[in-house]
Parts: structure tokens; sequence; C-alpha cells
């Protein structure tokens, strides 16, 4: 061992190599972390739209069919907005949990190989929690999507409806039903 102080150098730099593994995984945290505040915000936005909608339309008495029917399709979509956002808000904190864990990992992995690695077990929890947290999100984001797209596809079977009944023709270019 003729250099030590290369030894000590080279153990550092183990130390902060090891330490920034986990940082792969916070930076992909993150943006799933903005990704789904990104669709939080949206469905705030169409609930807002869909506010103003509903301020306009006249009093039920005096509604026609086509108004009923845009109650209903409002109703519905309100029902399944309220659902995207418990599941959106639901994987956010997961997400954030998530980072929190894997910082949480990193730091560790500092402490346990500072301590010639006594708690070796602990970065590795806080890693798999970590891991799991985000695999629970993306679960969570794929049923979120998965509604998001039964909701558009409902109002586009409603949006037809209207532009046959307006325009006299489906979009086979037949007379409506």
């Amino acid at each position: 061992m003729p250099f030590p102080m290369f030894e000590q150098s080279s153990a550092a730099g183990d130390i902060l190599g090891v330490m920034i593994t986990p940082a792969v995984l916070i930076s992909a945290s993150g943006t799933l972390a903005l990704s789904t505040s990104n669709r939080l915000a949206r469905v705030v936005d169409r609930v807002r739209k869909i506010l103003g909608e509903a301020e306009e339309m006249p009093p039920g008495e005096s509604a026609n069919l086509e108004e009923i029917e845009k109650r209903a399709i409002l109703s519905d979509q309100l029902a399944r907005l309220a659902e995207r956002i418990r599941l959106l808000q639901l994987a956010l904190i997961t997400v954030y949990v998530s980072i929190g864990l894997l910082v949480g990992s990193s730091v560790a992995i500092g402490v346990s190989r500072s301590t010639s690695e006594a708690l070796g077990y602990v970065p590795a929890v806080f890693g798999l929690l970590g891991a799991t947290g985000l695999f629970v999100a993306a679960v969570l984001l794929v049923w979120e999507v998965r509604l998001a797209v039964a909701s558009s596809l409902k109002e586009m079977e409603y949006v037809k409806k209207v532009v046959a009944r307006r325009t006299g023709y489906t979009e086979t270019g037949g007379p409506p039903p």
C-alpha cells in the first residue's frame, strides 16, 4: 500500500457512485410527477369547463331532448372526472413518497458505506419500497388512462348523435336511425 490517500479517495468515490445510482430513478420519478400533475390540472380544467356549460343550460323544466341528453352526459363526465381526480391524487402522492424513499436510499447508502456496511439492509429496503411505490403509481396511472379513454369514447358517442341529428347524416353517410 504505497499510496493510502488514493485508497481513501477511491472509497469515497465508490460511496458517491453508489449513492448517485438512485438518482436515475429519482429523475424518472420527477418526470412522472410532472406529467401526473399536468394530467390533474387538465382534469380540473375540464371540471371548470363543464361547470360553465352547466350554468348556461336552461332550467330542467324547459329542456328539450338534446338538453336532457347533454345534462346526462355532463353528469356522467363529472362522475368519471371525480374518479380520475382521486386516482391522480393517489398516484401523485405515491410518486412523492417514492421520491422520498429513493432519496432516503441514497442517503442510507452513504451512511451504510461510511459505517462499514453495519446497516447494509437499510438502503436496500428504502430502494425496494421506492421502486415498489413507482410500480403502484404506474398501475394507478394506467387505470386513470383507461378511465380517460372510456370517458372520451362515451362523449364521442354523444357528439355523433348530435351531429347526426343536426345534419341528418350518420358517420356512415346515411340518415340517422
